[in-house]
């Protein structure tokens, strides 16, 4: 009797164990964190397209996360998509304005993210800033259509 409640409180706790694992795992893979002690400033991008970027999408400077995507709203004047990225604030003062987006994909069918190239421009980014500098999203249906359009032509 005494082995089989080890046995049960064990299974238990293996079970509490995994269930953890599947909540933690859940909040990397969604991009929800939480940190507090961190501080951001917010800049701004426009692209023609966004293809199939997300609130919450990474924004990268040579492959390390340095912000994340605020939110993406239509620019009613221009039709164009308005980005609003958070930065890291050690990055203040340190982009310059020429800094250039691009909507890149995490493998082939992966999650879109925005990679910042830093220009060389002596102005610097600060809050509020654009980023004039954008290329949009590749979108493999396009291509692939593209393709198959000129692929009959000929």
């Amino acid at each position: 009797m005494r082995n089989q409640r080890w046995v049960e409180v064990s299974v238990g706790g293996f079970m509490l164990l995994g269930l953890l694992a599947l909540v933690f795992l859940a909040f990397k893979v969604s991009g929800l964190t939480y940190d507090p002690g961190r501080s951001n400033f917010e800049v701004e991008a426009f692209f023609g397209d966004i293809g199939g970027l997300k609130p919450r999408s990474k924004v990268t400077l040579a492959g390390v996360v340095v912000g994340r995507v605020t939110s993406i709203e239509l620019d009613e004047e221009w039709f164009e998509a308005r980005v609003v990225m958070q930065l890291d604030e050690r990055l203040k003062g340190k982009l310059s304005l020429d800094t250039a987006a691009a909507i890149q994909t995490s493998g082939l069918l992966g999650d879109n993210y925005i990679s910042l190239t830093p220009g060389i421009d002596d102005e610097m980014l600060v809050h509020g800033g654009t980023l004039r500098d954008t290329q949009s999203a590749l979108i493999l249906e396009q291509l692939i259509n593209q393709f198959i359009t000129n692929s009959t032509r000929d």
